[in-house]
């Protein structure tokens, strides 16, 4: 593609309303879409002639068995759930073609990055949707180290045939300068659930719209449908996992170990602790290393003892061990933040003190509507009557995150991290994320920089919350 007639194709897409907040359902429906070859940079800029490509994504319709008898179709990145780990040097440039073997317009979104607004995937961002049919490369500079990971970013709406309840998602690893920890090697486990059907659901003491689901699995294979991960006695395991699932957070046990927490979201915490459960919202990684001793066949799985019937889990199985897999539930829940935080700096131990530049965020749920599924709303508004919050370049924002509903919700900013500053008014310091977990009638706060010109996405991670309202567009001033 010439530079005239990829500076043309941005031009269009400009022209099109991608800096200015609309309904989301007409937006994803009238966005700019991108012709064959067309480029996306960091500089939303063209060059010519177009570089070798790094990697390939195609995405298509695959059959997936997760079990005997038990297959599942679905969109996926070259034919296999999850898709291709991609792994990239950070500072170094990558360009990623994406073909659309689909019938519907789509896009990726590289989670986790701090990329150019057009680049990251994003339609409200000013990302250009992929035509089915067509094909766009993608070429921006990975940065921060840490595992990272893709997946589409369009809506679903009540299809839930569409956006993340396929299989289209994968790790993104940007390879960090030295690795965390010794670990003899990596195993990479990407949770998600598969069939999924509306339904109203009790969430504490309040009803909510929500999903069920006849499956959920690692990666591909339901529990003891694939092969065990084999492993021998003294063996350092360093688990990459990622939450992969449309809306559904997880706890994760493994019977007789424990799991030295290295890296949240791909960000290395200042204090790796130890712990028996690992607990996972929407979207959000963990990095832990398990030593190996405790020789035996055991299921590293869910807590939830239907959820591990539905098949979320995974037989680890020590040489020259046989026999069937155990199960056995840790005593308690160990799992919190502040375990992996330092403790606050002086000018946050003060819970009433009210930091500069606070933005308080109360998240609300309205409905159930006609189609009996909720609303929701930030400080009384859903997306398509926001204004976008203004920031200023080189300046630090506090959000004040309140959840008002009986729902949690993974709280997601895209393009860049912050910082985690008070968790249910515990004050703490250097824990940094890019999606963090606001439990029910609950609230945290974190601060960002503003470093990152061009307009980011803000919102729930829950696909059904996210595409009803819960979202907002921060733009620089």
């Amino acid at each position: 593609m010439t530079s005239r007639n990829a500076d043309h194709t941005l031009k269009t897409i400009q022209s099109k309303g991608f800096n200015k907040p609309m309904n989301r359902r007409h937006f994803l429906k009238t966005a700019g879409v991108a012709a064959a070859g067309a480029t996306l940079t960091d500089a939303a800029r063209a060059s010519a002639p177009l570089p070798k490509t790094d990697f390939s994504l195609h995405i298509g319709e695959a059959a997936i068995e997760l079990a005997p008898g038990k297959t599942v179709k679905t969109l996926c990145y070259n034919g296999q759930v999850p898709g291709p780990v991609l792994r990239m040097r950070e500072g170094v440039p990558v360009n990623i073609d994406v073909f659309n073997g689909s019938a519907n317009p789509e896009l990726v979104h590289w989670h986790g990055l701090h990329i150019g607004s057009v680049p990251d995937g994003a339609a409200e961002e000013g990302s250009p949707m992929i035509a089915p049919g067509g094909h766009l490369r993608y070429n921006f500079t990975p940065r921060p180290a840490g595992t990272r990971w893709y997946h589409t970013h369009t809506m679903a709406m009540s299809d839930l045939s569409r956006a993340t309840y396929t299989g289209q998602y994968g790790f993104l690893m940007v390879e960090p300068k030295s690795q965390p920890g010794s670990y003899d090697r990596e195993i990479f486990l990407a949770i998600h659930h598969w069939e999924p059907s509306l339904m109203r659901m009790q969430e504490g003491m309040e009803e909510c719209t929500g999903i069920a689901y006849q499956y959920a699995s690692f990666n591909d294979k339901l529990l003891h449908a694939g092969e065990p991960i084999r492993v021998r006695p003294g063996e350092r395991i360093l688990f990459h996992f990622l939450n992969a699932s449309a809306t559904e957070d997880v706890l994760l046990a493994l019977p007789g170990h424990r799991f030295t927490v290295l890296a949240l979201d791909g960000n290395p915490v200042p204090n790796p602790a130890s712990v028996e459960v690992l607990s996972l919202s929407v979207a959000e990684r963990i990095d832990a290393i398990v030593e190996m001793n405790a020789p035996g066949v055991w299921i590293l799985g869910s807590l939830k003892d239907q959820e591990r019937e539905i098949g979320l889990g995974i037989v680890i199985e020590y040489a020259n061990r046989s026999g069937e897999a155990q199960w056995r539930a840790p005593k308690f829940n160990d799992w919190a933040y502040s375990l992996f935080a330092k403790p606050p700096k002086p000018e946050d131990a003060d819970i009433d003190a009210a930091p500069e530049n606070l933005i308080t965020m109360v998240f609300e749920k309205v409905g159930p509507q006609q189609d009996g599924i909720d609303r929701w709303t930030i400080n009384g508004k859903s997306y398509d009557q926001l204004e976008p919050l203004r920031v200023r370049q080189g300046q630090r924002y506090r959000f004040r995150f309140v959840n008002a509903s009986g729902c949690a919700h993974p709280i997601h900013l895209h393009r860049h991290s912050f910082e985690l500053k008070r968790i249910a008014q515990v004050p703490v310091s250097d824990l940094w994320k890019d999606t963090v977990n606001l439990g029910r009638y609950n609230s945290i706060e974190a601060e960002f920089l503003a470093n990152n010109p061009g307009p980011s996405l803000f919102h729930c991670h829950q696909q059904l919350h996210m595409d009803y309202g819960f979202m907002q567009l921060i733009r620089y001033i």
